[in-house]
This record gives structure tokens, C-alpha cells and sequence, in this order.
């Protein structure tokens, strides 16, 4: 199929990368064009501007946007619209507030222009693993681009969640679960560390990934960042949020649902921007590195 990609981050780039290998044809737009350079040596196609990405695509048009959630995405999509014709489609696979979503799919309907929300996780690993994309909006607009997910996920790694706002919100509550799985892990490794026995965090969870009730991928992310640094001395312990816990915590009071260890979670990453703990330098370890996030190094 033919895809107009827009936004060639972290995630971004490793996706165009992967329809490039499924045999896509992908034109590629940044806002910087380092990026829209080293997609068009991997075979992409490249944009100068976002009027050239749609002169270049054939109609009916799709255009995914992979940008930040918020101001980005919120411009793109806008500029977008105009551009484009009845038929054509955006979809977002960023993390945006899915009530956001809701808002620009009634404002594209109006122009005959269909919109999906597609929550994407696998981050920096994505490339090779595939990523998971949950999908909100109108069900034979993801059924006619299905080419197009079917590649960028892994076996049985894709799915339409319902109707616009629920690819998004889907993702929301897995953002959310992933808070509390983190913290989890991150108090568990703490105790151990602070115990009177030694011990050896990266073969505990070496261990506890065989056969163990709490195996999980993240559990060999902690495995590799103990192998690399077993203390974690070279991250501090400040750990930020992108939106999606505040928003499953939000969701959960406007719901009148209990989900304290997610709350508790989101909080605790507030206070790790207030002082220091081996807890926070754990989640601060693991987010670099499923996800590519940034750590700050002490002096």
C-alpha cells in the first residue's frame, strides 16, 4: 500500500523503517529534514512540506501521524484537513487524549475525511518486535488500510477497538497499567537491594522469568539494565510522565472506579522529581530502555 507518514522521531522513524521492509511505498515529512533524509536512504519517498506529501500520494489518501500529543498532533491534523480530499484519511498513532480524537473525527466528517486513532506500543523495539496497535474509528476505514497494520504489528498484534476515541483510550488504560507494573517492580527491586543478603538483582530477575507468575518483558528490560549497571548509579532517579497515567486516573474519577495502584503510581513519579530513591532509578532505567526515553546522568 501507499502511506504518508508524518513525524519521524524515536517510534516514527523505526516504523517507516518496517513498512519500507513490508513493501510499502511510504512518503515521509519532518518538520527537520536530517530525518526525511535518512528515511529516503531506506527507501522512503521524501516531503518538503505537508502540501507536498499529499500532491505525492494517490487519492483515496491515508496519512499517519506519529507526533507528540497535544500542540503537534493537534497542528498537523489541522493542516491536514485543508489538504486533503473526501475519502482520504488520517490516522493518529500517537498518544492523544482519546475525547480529542472524538473532536477531530466530527471535524473531518465534515469535509467527507475519515480519521482513525491508533494507540502504538512497542517503542524502541518495535522494528524488530512489531508493535501493538489498538484502533478506534469507523471499522471499514481500518479494514481497507488493515495492509498497512498487518505490518507494523506482530502475529495477531493489531485490532479495532470500536468507534472513534477507543484505539486511544484502550492504550490510555494500558499506559496506565503500565505505571502500576512498573512501580511494582521498581518497590520489589528496591527491598531487595536494601536487604542484608547481597544480592544479585540481575539474576533475580533472570530468575523470576522462568516459569515465575511475575515473568514479564519488563522484567528483562530490568534484567538488562542490572547487567549494565547493577547499582544504577549513572541514572538519577527522576521519573516523567506523558500524560496517558493522569489521564487513566482522571478517567478513573470521573468513572467512580477505584484504581489506587495506578494512582499511587502516577504520584510516586511526582515525588521522584523532588529527591532521589533506587525505586525511581529502576523506572527511570526502564523506560529508557523499552522506550528509548531520555535519563538524566548524574554530574
Amino acid at each position: 500500500m501507499e502511506l504518508g507518514f508524518v513525524g519521524l522521531g524515536r517510534m516514527g522513524s523505526h516504523m517507516v523503517e518496517r513498512l519500507l521492509g513490508g513493501g510499502h511505498r511510504v512518503v515521509a515529512y519532518n518538520r527537520s529534514p536530517e530525518p526525511v533524509s535518512r528515511a529516503v536512504a531506506k527507501g522512503a519517498t521524501g516531503a518538503a512540506s505537508l502540501e507536498e506529501l499529499v500532491r505525492t500520494l494517490t487519492p483515496p489518501r491515508a496519512v499517519w501521524v506519529m507526533l507528540p500529543a497535544g500542540p503537534p498532533t493537534e497542528e498537523a491534523v489541522g493542516a491536514l484537513g485543508p489538504l486533503l480530499d473526501p475519502d482520504d484519511a488520517i490516522i493518529d498513532g500517537g498518544n492523544s487524549y482519546f475525547k480529542d480524537d472524538i473532536r477531530r473525527a466530527e471535524g473531518l466528517r465534515r469535509r467527507g475525511i475519515h480519521y482513525l486513532d491508533v494507540g502504538t506500543s512497542g517503542g524502541i523495539w518495535g522494528l524488530t518486535h512489531g508493535y501493538c496497535l489498538t484502533i478506534g474509528g469507523e471499522r471499514a476505514i481500518a479494514a481497507r488500510l488493515e495492509a498497512i497494520f498487518k505490518t507494523l504489528a506482530p502475529l495477531d498484534g493489531y485490532g479495532w477497538m470500536g468507534t472513534h476515541g477507543a484505539g486511544h483510550y484502550v492504550k490510555m488504560i494500558h499506559n496506565g497499567i503500565e505505571y502500576g507494573l512498573m512501580q511494582a517492580y521498581a518497590e520489589g527491586f528496591a527491598l531487595l537491594e536494601k536487604s542484608d543478603f547481597g544480592l544479585d538483582l540481575r539474576a533475580i530477575a533472570h530468575l523470576w522469568n522462568q516459569g515465575s507468575v511475575v515473568r514479564s518483558w519488563l522484567l528483562e528490560l530490568a534484567e538488562m539494565a542490572f547487567e549494565k549497571d547493577p547499582k544504577l548509579t549513572e541514572i538519577r532517579g527522576y521519573v516523567e510522565d506523558s500524560g496517558e497515567g493522569r489521564w487513566t486516573v482522571q478517567d478513573a474519577i470521573e468513572k467512580n472506579v477505584p484504581a489506587p495502584a495506578i494512582a499511587l503510581a502516577l504520584f510516586a513519579r511526582f515525588r521522584s522529581r523532588e529527591e532521589e530513591s533506587f525505586a525511581d532509578r529502576v523506572l527511570a532505567a526502564l523506560r529508557n530502555a523499552f522506550g528509548g526515553h531520555a535519563v538524566r546522568r548524574r554530574e
